[in-house]
């Protein structure tokens, strides 16, 4: 006797990734197209960058010694024995949407565009960690760009925009923290100070600390294991954290936009162990937290600053710019689901061809239509609109469209009208959706 062939194992999404489909991915409309509109008014245009880009654009503009560099990028494999060996010719899956937006402004040259330039962006980035409750090895971001202004107005601006995106996407409960990590001449000499005031508890520092007190003691300040964040909670540390190491002139700015958000009413929290956790910020950087038990220990949403080398750094002219980028996945968490519209109208037929020009005559009205693809009895697919949820049944059988007649159902009241196509068309002229 002849054996059936074994079934073949069914294939699984990769580790750290997710399908997204009906009904969350009507979360996912909401979100970007509030972000769409808002950004708009606020004078933002759509750039779309590559997902993969040269792994030096990463290494030069994020920083050799972030864990996103060292730990979490997805190189991918060359093809030549010669390439592999050049970080030029490598290329990596992009773990963030800055540089590669930087990268577009240089190449493209927007450098000559009026100031400021700009731009958002939205789509997938990808870091290799250990996934869990909004972190995923595939992710989104959505993030926002303004180059050639250098002033505590350019800064206000893109954190009121955040703070208003926030607002009409109905979230409460969120807080502001802020803080200066001054140029990057200033900041090296933070550093060795910083250095000598954790000597004595270098013992006492997570693996990852103690690599990043020799490589990029800043780097200190961003660790979330709680033994590293008591020991930056001693007075000594915060004392010294909470004292102006900056250059006057840049406290002075920073003052200003601190004033600025004053008079727009942004309530915030300077927390002088903030830094962001890439090389490329410079003095303003933030962070944007939720107070919701949805979020856990991940409770930022969004965060940025201002990041002036890092055109120059990338091989461009010298450029002021600032940014911000908010997690999807996680804000969504946030969001209540979106329920899905409903169907206008449901088309039970058993002539299709005239079935499917009777729904592009009704899309052409703005009214929703789906014509069902069996032939099954009229009653069973009456059955099927109720499920569907429609609005509407139209019964438009071979008899009919002979007649150029259709019968239009009510489903939630029973009540039916019966007459000339043309004159139900006719009389949906000018009809809300929102009035069926």
């Amino acid at each position: 006797m002849k054996k059936s062939p074994a079934k073949k194992q069914a294939l699984q999404r990769p580790k750290g990734t997710q399908d997204l489909y009906t009904p969350e991915i009507s979360r996912w409309h909401h979100l970007e197209k509030t972000c769409q509109r808002i950004f708009t008014q606020y004078g933002y245009s759509e750039i779309r960058p590559p997902v993969f880009e040269s792994t030096a654009l990463f290494m030069r503009g994020v920083g050799e010694t972030t864990d996103i560099v060292n730990k979490e990028m997805y190189t991918l494999a060359s093809k030549t024995a010669e390439e592999s060996d050049s970080n030029i010719n490598t290329l990596t899956l992009r773990p963030e949407g800055t540089a590669g937006v930087v990268r577009a402004y240089i190449e493209n040259g927007m450098s000559r565009w009026q100031k400021p330039v700009k731009l958002y962006y939205m789509g997938p980035m990808f870091r290799y960690e250990r996934p869990q409750a909004g972190r995923q090895r595939q992710f989104h971001q959505i993030g926002i760009e303004s180059f050639g202004i250098d002033s505590p107005a350019a800064d206000a601006e893109v954190i009121f925009m955040a703070m208003q995106l926030f607002k009409h996407l109905g979230l409460r409960d969120l807080t502001l923290q802020i803080n200066n990590i001054g140029t990057p001449a200033c900041r090296e000499q933070f550093k060795v100070t910083l250095k000598a005031k954790l000597a004595n508890q270098l013992p006492q520092l997570c693996n990852d600390c103690k690599t990043r007190y020799e490589t990029n003691p800043l780097r200190l300040l961003d660790c979330k294991m709680p033994s590293c964040q008591a020991l930056l909670q001693t007075p000594e540390i915060q004392n010294f954290l909470a004292q102006d190491f900056t250059a006057e002139v840049e406290q002075k700015a920073f003052n200003q936009l601190l004033s600025l958000l004053d008079e727009l009413e942004i309530a915030y929290y300077r927390n002088p162990t903030l830094v962001r956790g890439l090389d490329y910020y410079t003095r303003t950087v933030f962070e944007i937290t939720s107070s919701s038990d949805a979020l856990g220990a991940q409770n930022t949403i969004c965060g940025g600053g201002r990041y002036n080398p890092l055109v120059e750094t990338l091989g461009g002219p010298e450029t002021p710019g600032i940014g911000w980028a908010l997690g999807v996945e996680r804000l969504l968490r946030l969001l209540p689901e979106i329920p899905l519209p409903p169907l206008d109208f449901y088309i039970a037929t058993d002539c299709h061809a005239r079935a499917f020009q009777l729904a592009e005559r009704l899309y052409h009205q703005g009214f929703s239509a789906e014509v069902d693809l069996t032939e099954k009895p009229a009653g069973k697919q009456l059955e099927k609109a109720s499920k569907r949820g429609a609005k509407q049944a139209i019964l438009y059988f071979q008899d009919a469209v002979q007649a150029r007649k259709i019968v239009c159902k009510t489903l939630s009241t029973g009540e039916q009208f019966s007459g000339s196509l043309d004159g139900f068309l006719e009389a949906l002229q000018g009809t809300s959706v929102k009035s069926l």
